[in-house]
């Protein structure tokens, strides 16, 4: 692997300042701006053609497993939201009010959107009769708004871009078959798309989302140590239903309530992307949801035929991935560090020499290597070159979380890792609330998920020492 050296020198140092680090990449490779109302922020351009990519691959996905798009309204009538009373509980220290219309004062206040349960609830009890129009499988793509505390961009910010789905199935089983599968679409998508690796599991009863009976998640680790739920799953069985009277004929001529799921992903996935690959020299974007794959760079551009012959690449490799060529006149190391900094997966530098060599230059983001490439080959070549650096992005990540990864026994070391150890900490639970709010308070770290794969790690809780056969994931978090 070839050695890379520190190509921008005013992005803060990981080691040194990881949340400064973050946000020098967010602003220095032009993601976001900031805006005159605290927690919200202008999404720009490189920015939101990641998020584009980003939804398009995904929507294809949704729309492979049967899925449709639609558009709920923004805003949710107070006693629309008050039906489901966990529900409006889990969010209502978070729900930003419109009580005015112009200047008269609402007969009834009007919640704006933190999520569209409530709203699917009354589209369904309107279209849904019989077993005939079931299911529904639903999914939009919208902003809502929670009013955080403590924001920082794509992490947690008071208007968020995200795609919910909503589906209302028969029968339970049917119900708990979707919420599983759209997990692993999550899943599939992070390692597959993002080359993020997550661990798939559920949350315990206190992490569960409001009004759900079961919520999924997939969690992947950052290069601080620190967990980032990265999408979630929920099954309601038919709690909505009850609450807002939605019942259907069934085959055999009898009311029934149906069963409901909801899941989603947002803009947070940025963040995660930018927190798992991101170096000193900025963004890392994995290829397959980079604005611009291969950056070409003209070396010597003022000479005869360079700049004619980036042209002509340019529109050949147009054909198999997004290009861009450079043909500013700013120096050829300037755009070197700028396109190191905006994360794009290959640089291609040519230059008299190479065009006299019928050769380019290729170099990797993700670890710096070169490589000389005839341009007769090309085409071949860099979609090769982008697969592999998609993997290398994957391994890296995948070896960095086996690395922070540890195991717990008792308290003590608990308590140890958690102070001195950045990462996920695999522990034996009781399944006691208690416990799980004392390691919270005590040790600082939450209940990230009780994973699919489980280990017998030890036969007792790693809080109390009591008898104990699940295995969590425990860590500090975003």
């Amino acid at each position: 692997m070839a050695q890379q050296k520190k190509m921008v020198n005013d992005i803060t140092a990981m080691d040194e300042d990881f949340a400064k680090w973050y946000t020098d990449v967010v602003k220095k490779a032009e993601l976001v701006e900031y805006t005159s109302v605290k927690g919200c922020m202008v999404i720009r351009p490189y920015g939101y053609a990641i998020w584009e990519n980003i939804q398009k691959t995904m929507d294809e996905m949704f729309k492979a497993t049967g899925h449709e798009n639609v558009c709920m309204p923004m805003f949710i009538p107070e006693s629309l939201l008050n039906k489901e009373k966990d529900h409006v509980e889990g969010f209502a220290p978070e729900v930003a009010w419109v009580t005015h219309g112009g200047s008269e004062k609402l007969e009834e206040r009007l919640c704006v959107r933190p999520t569209s349960e409530t709203l699917f609830c009354e589209h369904y009890k309107a279209i849904v009769h019989s077993y005939r129009d079931l299911p529904k499988l639903y999914n939009q793509w919208v902003s809502v708004v929670r009013w955080e505390k403590t924001t920082r961009p794509f992490l947690r910010t008071r208007e968020f871009l995200w795609q919910e789905g909503h589906t209302i199935h028969a029968t339970a089983e049917e119900a708990r078959e979707e919420t599983v599968k759209m997990l692993n679409v999550y899943a599939d998508f992070c390692e597959n798309i993002l080359a993020i690796p997550v661990v798939k599991g559920v949350k315990t009863e206190k992490e569960r989302f409001a009004g759900a009976e079961d919520t999924y998640t997939i969690e992947a680790l950052m290069h601080d140590g620190k967990a980032l739920q990265s999408g979630t799953s929920h099954y309601f069985g038919d709690g909505f239903a009850k609450a807002f009277d939605i019942q259907f004929t069934d085959k055999d001529n009898r009311l029934k309530y149906p069963f409901q799921t909801s899941w989603g992903t947002t803009t947070r996935l940025i963040g995660a992307i930018i927190m798992t690959h991101g170096d000193d020299n900025g963004l890392v974007l994995p290829p397959k949801i980079a604005p611009i794959q291969v950056i070409v760079v003209p070396i010597a551009q003022h000479k005869e035929g360079v700049l004619e012959k980036a042209a002509e690449l340019c529109e050949r490799l147009s054909k198999v991935c997004r290009v861009k060529s450079d043909i500013t006149d700013n120096s050829a190391g300037w755009k070197f560090a700028e396109y190191e900094m905006k994360g794009v997966p290959l640089r291609l530098e040519i230059g008299p020499k190479d065009i006299e060599n019928n050769q380019c230059v290729l170099v990797r983001r993700d670890n710096g290597e070169k490589v000389f490439v005839s341009l007769d080959e090309l085409e071949e070549k860099i979609p090769e070159l982008l697969e592999a650096v998609h993997k290398g992005l994957y391994d890296k990540a995948f070896e960095r979380r086996k690395n922070m990864t540890y195991v717990a026994h008792d308290f003590d070391e608990m308590k140890f890792l958690a102070d001195n150890k950045p990462g996920f900490i695999k522990a034996m639970w009781c399944g006691s609330r208690e416990c799980e709010d004392r390691l919270k308070e005590e040790v600082g770290v939450t209940s990230r998920c009780i994973p699919y794969e489980q280990e017998k790690l030890s036969d007792v809780c790693v809080c109390c020492g009591k008898p104990a056969d699940k295995m969590l994931y425990w860590g500090k978090a975003y």
